[in-house]
């Protein structure tokens, strides 16, 4: 029940657009990495007040990098 619980104030956490600041999702709150979009149909975004957001979003641009100088 209490997985339940936190499942639905989370959704409606990521629901509330005082936590959205245009297309950015930031909830200190919200500890989830990937929330779904105000509207699902759209798909999910990043929670951009996770500090590991940043931590993998700098690892996929040096991958990236990375791969354009290895396929040369």
């Amino acid at each position: 029940m209490n997985n339940k619980l936190n499942k639905e104030i989370l959704d409606t956490m990521s629901k509330d657009l005082s936590n959205w600041q245009g297309p950015i999702y930031f909830n200190r709150k919200d500890y989830r990495l990937v929330v779904p979009k105000r509207y699902p149909a759209f798909g999910w975004t990043f929670n951009f007040a996770n500090p590991y957001v940043y931590i993998i979003l700098i690892a996929f641009a040096l991958i990236m990098i990375s791969l354009k100088y290895l396929i040369k």
